[in-house]
């Protein structure tokens, strides 16, 4: 068997993790296999390369029994742990933990009821059974009951760097195949959308027999075998939203083309199509970044040239909205700002948690000015040693109930940018909430307001909001939209990313980093290319005398009258 990846391990020890809080295991072995899964997650290296080194022991929280677990479900795909728990534990617990509200303890109280698996759980929510359990009632009832499609819809998806880690391995093989002359990840990981249901690759070559019979060692990945001199035509049909696909063919159509998977017709000959931009030139259109290949007016666009020049990781001159171990990141503001002028950024903004958030060490103002003084010793360091970087100095502030900020507004002052988040009362009603977040957005000393919506993909549904007047509030009041850039969030939606620049506010593609690994934000850049946002609209890819001047004038406008 081939070796596992990090994310595919990572998978396995939350399995683990999960499996053993069924079966009663303390909350502090539990919590060791998915702090050892979240380590997984961020490593920047092969994990092959970490185990051949012996370095496995140097990621937080990896000692040597969960080191021999990892090893071996890397090497074979599985533990002797693994599979007796898969014995013990139906997979149709698992299913539930996918439904807010439903912790171990009240899985285990459906699996006394007889309830395991979430199409059991909508039987026994309907006939009244759920709502009878001690601890349930009507109210949780009722709240599963409408999370069950949430539920349904995340299951067999996979976040992007799951889906990128799977496809890379398969690649990798495929590329080694006889008569392979190219392949190449096609379908939703083409598109980069924010989660991936069937992974997909377009392969190149003379032999599309012997392909499709070695296609059948990979699990999980549909293989396309296409002709080389028709790779561009088979990549683009396999990578293209329905809606999108139709658009081209109806356009060939015009241009007496058939266009499908196995190429380009025009009066019954083959067109050459070997890669993507061929095709579109073929169309008379100016290439289409697969991002964009949704059908929602880019074919339009093209047609007028007025296609965006989207953003790239190479735009973006600084980092925004990170943690250090002031609150609860795992790195201190100097270790944070080094890892990101490594990078090649110019500056750096830390963001810890505000007081509100105890429960992830929020700072309390004296800490706020503590933090302020490392800052400005790190910043005067910088300076005598001619370096061109500075560490902004920011707060993650929690938006109240009420849509106050926390703090008072001459803590809020002494900041050199706010991030204005919601951490806490998500069920508020939709006229509630939009009015909570518009009203913090109005607050003069809120610069970005940091992942709107709230949503974690594949586990939780973002707050009941009307973005509509929550990005207009954000343009009226000069505050930059987030695009967290962090993977298991990726919010703002970016089908929302286009309104917020027709409405004339800025964006801000930021990590959200708690650790150094988190802190390249490819999978940002990705939902902004993906939502048709250039660089001219990001705050965090102006350099840092334009960001300077940025924050002046948002600063200079909330003390006019």
């Amino acid at each position: 068997m081939d070796r596992l990846d990090a994310q595919s391990v990572a998978n396995l020890l939350d399995e683990l993790g999960r499996r053993l809080e069924l079966t009663g295991e303390s909350s502090f072995k539990v919590r060791a296999y998915h702090n050892g899964a979240e380590a997984l997650r961020a490593l920047d290296v092969p994990l092959a390369d970490l185990i051949a080194s012996r370095r496995l022991e140097s990621l937080p929280g990896v000692g040597k029994a969960l080191s021999e677990k990892i090893q071996s479900l890397h090497k074979t795909g599985t533990h002797l742990m693994l599979e007796r728990l898969r014995s013990e534990v139906p997979d149709g617990l698992l299913e539930l933990f996918a439904l807010p509200g439903l912790g171990a303890k009240k899985v285990l109280a459906l699996r006394d009821a007889g309830i395991v698996g979430i199409d059991a759980l909508e039987a026994a929510i309907d006939d009244g059974r759920v709502a009878a359990l001690k601890g349930f009632g009507p109210k949780l009832a009722g709240s599963l009951k409408a999370a069950l499609p949430f539920a349904r819809g995340a299951q067999g998806r996979r976040r992007m760097p799951e889906a990128d880690a799977a496809l890379a391995q398969a690649l990798e093989k495929i590329r080694a195949w006889p008569g392979v002359e190219r392949a190449e990840a096609a379908g939703e990981a083409r598109r980069r959308c924010e989660s991936v249901g069937t992974l997909e690759a377009v392969a190149a070559t003379t032999d599309p027999a012997a392909v499709a019979e070695r296609a059948r060692e990979l699990s999980g990945v549909r293989v396309i075998a296409a002709d080389p001199k028709r790779f561009g035509a088979a990549l683009v049909c396999a990578s293209s939203a329905p809606a999108h696909l139709e658009g081209l063919r109806r356009r060939a159509a015009k241009l007496g083309i058939a266009l499908g998977p196995d190429g380009a017709l025009r009066g019954g000959k083959p067109c050459p199509t070997p890669d993507e931009a061929s095709v579109y030139a073929l169309l008379e259109l100016p290439p289409i970044a697969p991002e964009l290949r949704e059908g929602l007016g880019e074919l339009e666009a093209a047609e007028a040239g007025k296609l965006p020049k989207l953003l790239e990781e190479r735009d973006l001159k600084g980092i925004l909205h990170c943690h250090s171990t002031y609150s609860d990141g795992m790195q201190s503001v100097a270790q944070m700002a080094e890892a990101a002028r490594a990078l090649g950024m110019r500056y750096f903004g830390i963001a810890d948690h505000s007081q509100s958030a105890r429960y992830a060490g929020g700072l309390t103002p004296e800490r706020v000015l503590q933090q302020h003084a490392e800052v400005d010793e790190l910043n005067a360091r910088y300076a005598s040693e001619g370096v061109d970087f500075r560490i902004f100095k920011g707060i993650e502030s929690d938006i109240r109930e009420d849509g106050s900020l926390d703090y008072d507004d001459a803590m809020l002052a002494r900041f050199d940018f706010v991030v204005a988040s919601v951490h806490s009362q998500f069920q508020l009603d939709l006229e509630a909430q939009t009015k909570r977040i518009c009203r913090a957005a109005a607050h003069p000393a809120c610069t970005i307001l940091g992942h709107p919506t709230g949503r974690l993909l594949l586990k939780r549904e973002g707050y009941a909001l009307d973005m509509e007047r929550v990005l207009a509030a954000c343009a009226k009041h000069g505050v930059a939209v987030e695009i967290n850039a962090h993977p298991y969030r990726l919010d703002m939606d970016w089908r929302w990313h286009r309104r917020a620049l027709e409405l004339g506010a800025w964006l801000s593609v930021n990590p959200d980093a708690h650790e150094t690994g988190e802190l390249p934000m490819r999978y940002g850049v990705a939902m902004a290319r993906k939502g048709g946002v250039s660089a001219d609209r990001v705050l965090n890819a102006l350099d840092r005398g334009g960001l300077e001047k940025w924050l002046e004038r948002k600063r200079k406008q909330a003390l006019k009258p």
